[in-house]
């Protein structure tokens, strides 16, 4: 039987409870995730009425707080674990890791131009990430603005889509005017 049938509440909360009791990363198939994701998705489209729709929501919590469960215990397993193998990770577990090697080489980069006196290096650094576009949507009207590139940007409606710069649109999202669009297949 394939693991996609396998999936349910019972067989998430045995794969929750094997990796509590174990202080090693525990294998699991390579399309886990996917697989649960399919689960949860299936079960938020069913529509039901009065105890059968709380019964539904309940599991879609129950579920939900599994998976989150899951995966920072492997994560925190991985953090604190000298020797684990990277075979042992799933795709989406190597994902998040990246992000983390990714957050520790900026930090080595900031502090060796600050320790080193390169300080035109990190003026660009820090010109770049403010002018790198980033994809918004709007919640409310707004109009023209002067962009950090020193572009001009709109006007926009309400649920318009733009890309901006950086700055921009983490002031826009602060103001509760806009928020991040993230692209999902």
């Amino acid at each position: 039987m394939s693991e996609s049938n396998q999936i349910d509440i019972n067989y998430l909360h045995h794969i929750v409870l094997r990796e509590t009791e174990n202080d090693l990363i525990s294998e699991i198939e390579p399309d886990f995730y996917r697989n649960l994701s399919n689960f949860i998705g299936n079960l938020r489209k069913q529509e039901f009425d009065g105890v059968e729709s709380k019964i539904k929501d309940a599991m879609i919590s129950m579920a939900t707080e599994l998976t989150s469960l899951l995966i920072h215990i492997r994560l925190n397993k991985i953090l604190k674990s000298e020797n684990f193998q990277l075979g042992d990770l799933l795709d989406e577990e190597k994902f998040i890791l990246d992000s983390q090697e990714e957050q520790r080489e900026r930090t080595e980069m900031i502090l060796s131009a600050t320790i080193n006196g390169k300080s035109k290096f990190l003026e660009s650094l820090a010109q770049n990430h403010k002018t790198k576009k980033i994809v918004i949507r709007f919640l409310k009207e707004v109009d023209e603005i002067v962009g950090a590139d020193l572009e001009k940007y709109g006007p926009f409606k309400t649920e318009d889509i733009a890309t901006i710069p950086y700055e921009n649109a983490q002031a826009l999202i602060a103001k509760n005017v806009a928020t991040k669009v993230y692209w999902e297949d």
